[in-house]
């Protein structure tokens, strides 16, 4: 099960990177078929199965030999590790559809982020609705308003960064914590909010000393938001309870 679970994880890893560059340039995801871009060559069997493909055109086109970027394989590769780590973090259970639906969002927010600095109303929607329904079905706590909670508790907290530091925060981020609080409810929403400043401060001021980044330009806050969120849903309540003991 482990290894047929990597395995669709590698496909569906292919099809967010075609849902990640597609969908923000309002582009099919079915139409015209994967080609490359530069030369127009239209991506045989062989040349689309994931991380394989890459690997043997030694990370170029067959016909016209432009370089492929390595974004492509590393996602493909990315979502089929964190589709296995699912089971085994969390069992199996009822909570893996939310966990998946989970990293095929953030997979998909992190490719859209990090291309186009975007991240897509339409994506958002359908992930929204789909995590509503699953969580009717699986309820995040005893609680069913919980997730409710979380969404609102989400959005507005990104809402009031927003407004106080005056368009600090990209709408697409507000409204990703919205879909997000569905999924993980209030404590850990608040949780994942902390880790991702965490991790984007660090990055940031390593930018900084590096020259790497320049001061006053923007950077993809979506990446650390996914991060943020995948660290909170799959170990936020170790998190807490380490933290309150480590008060007492």
């Amino acid at each position: 099960m482990i290894w047929l679970v990597f395995v669709y994880g590698l496909l569906l890893g292919s099809f967010y990177n075609v849902v990640g560059l597609r969908v923000p340039n309002g582009e099919s995801i079915v139409k015209p078929r994967s080609h490359c871009p530069k030369c127009g060559h239209v991506l045989t069997p062989f040349e689309l199965v994931p991380v394989l493909s890459y690997v043997f055109l030694r990370g170029r086109c067959r016909c016209c030999k432009a370089p492929v970027s390595l974004v492509y394989p590393l996602i493909e590769l990315m979502t089929g590790l964190l589709f296995v780590a699912a089971p085994l973090l969390i069992g199996w259970s009822a909570e893996l559809l939310i966990a998946w639906t989970l990293i095929s969002l953030i997979v998909i927010i992190w490719i859209t982020d990090i291309k186009y600095m975007l991240i897509p109303d339409k994506i958002l929607l359908v992930f929204a609705i789909i995590l509503i329904a699953e969580r009717i079905f699986i309820p995040l706590t005893p609680w069913w308003w919980d997730s409710i909670a979380g969404a609102t508790v989400g959005f507005g907290l990104l809402l009031f960064i927003a407004v106080i530091s005056k368009g600090g925060m990209g709408g697409g981020d507000i409204k990703l914590y919205g879909v997000l609080g569905i999924a993980l409810g209030v404590k850990l929403v608040l949780l994942s909010f902390f880790i991702a400043t965490l991790i984007g401060a660090v990055y940031g001021g390593l930018g900084l000393l590096t020259g790497k980044l320049k001061r006053g330009n923007p950077i993809p806050f979506g990446p650390f938001i996914g991060i943020g969120a995948l660290a909170a849903y799959f170990f936020g309540n170790d998190i807490i309870t380490w933290y309150l003991h480590s008060l007492l």
